[in-house]
């Protein structure tokens, strides 16, 4: 399974293969920010591949018309942006996404 490294927080999630890596993030009890529940429509989720960018199915073109309105096309590919709702994890990968955090429903109960 793919394992999907995240920064800061420093958590490493396993993914099934084929998983955004948004969705993967909540399957793990993470909350993952965004507005527009994983449609592709905001930016909010947007995350920097640091690592393994080439194990990400390519960007498609609605992703890729979403990011580039909002911060421009020449920044989203120099800082290798991607929506963490539409970026489908094949292999490991490093992200840096600030505001992800475990829910509540994640953390460990006090005995």
């Amino acid at each position: 399974m793919p394992k999907i490294t995240i920064l800061p927080l420093e958590w490493v999630i396993e993914a099934t293969d084929g998983a955004t890596i948004m969705d993967a993030a909540h399957e793990h009890g993470l909350y993952w920010p965004t507005t527009c529940g994983g449609e592709g429509i905001c930016t909010s989720c947007a995350c920097t591949i640091d690592e393994g960018a080439t194990n990400l199915e390519p960007i498609g073109r609605g992703e890729l018309k979403t990011l580039s309105e909002e911060l421009g096309e020449a920044a989203v590919l120099a800082r290798h942006l991607r929506l963490a709702c539409q970026a489908r994890v094949h292999g490991d990968v490093t992200v840096t996404k600030r505001g992800v955090r475990p829910t509540e429903a994640s953390l460990p109960t006090p005995e």
